[in-house]
């Protein structure tokens, strides 16, 4: 790990320097930057597997219970990260000018305003908790369990902002090695946590040997307290490395202000306004899907639920090579260097497409496996499986825009891109599964959503071919 981190400094110096990278080394670098992010993300949606498995194993209607507040509990935490990201994109485009001291500056002022930020996220989220699951449609017998996860989950936001704000900082300056390994850890963590928390007191046998294994028994509410007290102790380690052992960005380098610039300010909400709006948005019509599969029983809840999270498996490798885009397109526009810019952008993406397309095959072949790792009842498993199959083919084009909405936060270049998101989901994916589910069920939700993924994946290869979006960050 030390010499990797080693060759990502020096090939990082070479972008702020104005030194030529051939493409051997731009691809070297691509891979160093986002070979950590992808095996973070991708173990974190292992162990979300090994959680939902575990909730699975509750029955359906605890399961039917989270997977109804999963997508609002995304919401939220979209919107976190689009606002820590308006401080973080100028961090990147800071260190790669040189000016090292005013980019740990701007991390003192991100931290307190995000800290404050949360607190109003974790009010609004406290107020929305029990009426959230009526409005989403949910079956009465569901409910009170909805909105005890949501609640406790609501109750830890200022923590995972802390989260968000450190790993951001952390990979704004090319290391992608702490935050990987931190959330990693978390997420061994929360199944530890979850295991403790979800199931009572019970006697377990482990190679001919039983043994007691103590338990709390919350069940659901368990679930929401594991990945909760998982995330804390890892936004306490995250925080800690930034302030006290960052090469570039901790702050014990020099002395500063706490104190938010209004300037910085308006530039980070300039940034993350459009993200946010769009997570807003995207979630919100994620909701709006829940409510139209909500009716349609807890099985179907269940499967939508179970195959979004074995989905995740896919494109989590997407979402991380699209953190080290935002890296390497933010330090290349901060040293001035437009080429490498697009030649970084197409590097990353054209990575993506191949990897996820990859997965995508696994997918298709494993799907009946995923989905039965994770719930005993047959009947979810069966439609799990079929959904998963028909958005197997939507993944690489799924990519594209994953990476390329990855390309254009790294440039600041925010506005467009939610656009297209916002329309792509709105229009077509919500069009779709209001008319394919009158008769096709869970199957046409999942179908338009296939649909709508090429259809977004397509319109960002052609904005990225453009140069008016490189022509607009210039100007």
């Amino acid at each position: 790990m030390g010499t990797q981190s080693s060759g990502n400094n020096t090939l990082l110096r070479f972008i702020r320097e104005g030194q030529p990278l051939s493409f051997r080394q731009q691809l070297s670098l691509t891979v160093q930057l986002s070979l950590p992010a992808v095996l973070a993300n991708t173990s974190a949606m292992v162990m979300q597997f090994i959680d939902a498995a575990m909730v699975g194993q509750l029955g359906a209607d605890d399961s039917a219970s989270v997977g109804l507040m999963g997508t609002t509990s995304w919401l939220f935490e979209g919107v976190l990260s689009a606002f820590a990201a308006g401080y973080a994109v100028q961090v990147a485009q800071l260190l790669g000018a040189k000016r090292n001291a005013d980019a740990r500056q701007l991390v003192r002022q991100a931290i307190v305003v995000c800290l404050l930020f949360s607190l109003v996220m974790a009010g609004l989220g406290g107020l929305l908790c029990r009426p959230l699951p009526v409005w989403l449609g949910a079956e009465e017998h569901i409910r009170t369990n909805a909105t005890l996860y949501f609640g406790t989950f609501m109750l830890f936001v200022p923590f995972f902002m802390i989260d968000i704000v450190a790993s951001s900082m952390l990979r704004s300056s090319g290391n992608m090695r702490i935050p990987s390994i931190l959330n990693i850890a978390m997420c061994i963590l929360d199944v530890i946590f979850n295991f403790l928390l979800i199931f009572p007191t019970r006697d377990i046998t482990v190679m001919g040997h039983t043994m007691t294994m103590p338990g709390a028994g919350f069940g659901v509410v368990g679930a929401a307290l594991g990945t909760a007290s998982a995330g804390l102790v890892i936004s306490l380690l995250m925080a800690y490395y930034l302030v006290f052992r960052s090469n570039e960005l901790r702050l014990t380098l020099d002395r500063g202000t706490f104190k938010p610039s209004w300037l910085k300010f308006k530039k980070a909400i300039h940034i993350s306004t459009p993200m946010g709006l769009q997570h807003i948005m995207m979630c919100s019509a994620s909701i709006v899907i829940t409510g139209i599969v909500a009716p349609l029983g807890s099985i179907a809840l269940a499967a939508n639920s179970f195959g979004i999270t074995a989905e995740s498996l896919c494109y989590m490798s997407g979402y991380g090579i699209a953190d080290a885009a935002t890296t390497l397109i933010g330090q290349s526009l901060g040293a001035g260097r437009k080429r490498l810019t697009r030649s970084f952008a197409w590097i990353t993406v054209s990575s993506g497409m191949a990897i996820m397309g990859l997965m995508a095959v696994m997918m298709y072949v494993f799907a009946p496996q995923l989905m039965g790792l994770m719930s005993p009842v047959p009947e979810v498993v069966d439609l799990g499986a079929r959904c998963l199959r028909v958005e197997a083919w939507a993944e690489p084009l799924f990519a594209a825009s994953i990476i390329g909405y990855g390309v254009f936060v790294g440039a600041g270049y925010t506005l467009v891109p939610c656009g297209i998101n916002l329309v792509s989901m709105w229009m077509v994916r919500l069009g779709l599964s209001a008319i394919m589910v009158r008769t096709m069920g869970l199957y046409g939700v999942w179908m338009a959503m296939a649909i709508e993924l090429c259809f977004r994946g397509c319109v960002y290869l052609l904005w990225l071919s453009s140069k008016r979006w490189m022509r607009s960050v210039i100007d």
